[in-house]
């Protein structure tokens, strides 16, 4: 009796911690698995991103939607973007990309970057970023 209650917190502390760590945000259509290959900057990431169906784009840039962070050349940039690094760099998360009113297409900035939040354990990075005072709030 008591090896079979046992198996069964196992079991249930097991599928928290695996639900948990694969925590799928809800941000319609456009949602992928990616790891971040590199951090450019406060507000541009590279991924690998997860199309499904063994499809993965390479290198894709990204541009952090809602963030404007300091540049690099100043203090505050560095202390950004290495804050984003130890953050993120290298890891799994979700990205969610946003569509354009006119088109429906999923929507690009400037440089051809695909804009995008970014959800770590089910927390929206991008969010982070202005909460903890690394960026400022964008709404353009």
């Amino acid at each position: 009796m008591f090896g079979r209650s046992l198996w069964v917190v196992l079991v249930c502390v097991w599928a928290g911690h695996a639900l948990a760590q694969d925590l799928v945000p809800d941000c319609g259509l456009y949602t992928y698995k990616a790891t971040i290959v590199r951090v450019i900057d406060g507000d541009t990431v590279v991924a690998d991103i997860d199309l499904g169906f063994n499809t993965v784009r390479r290198n894709e840039h990204l541009r952090l939607i809602g963030v404007d962070a300091p540049e690099n050349k100043t203090d505050a940039g560095k202390k950004t973007t290495e804050a984003l690094r130890s953050r993120i760099e290298g890891k799994e998360m979700y990205i969610c990309t946003t569509r354009t009113k006119r088109s429906g297409r999923e929507a690009t900035g400037s440089f051809g970057r695909y804009l995008a939040e970014i959800y770590l354990g089910g927390e929206n990075v991008n969010k982070w970023l202005v909460s903890a005072g690394l960026a400022a709030k964008y709404d353009g």
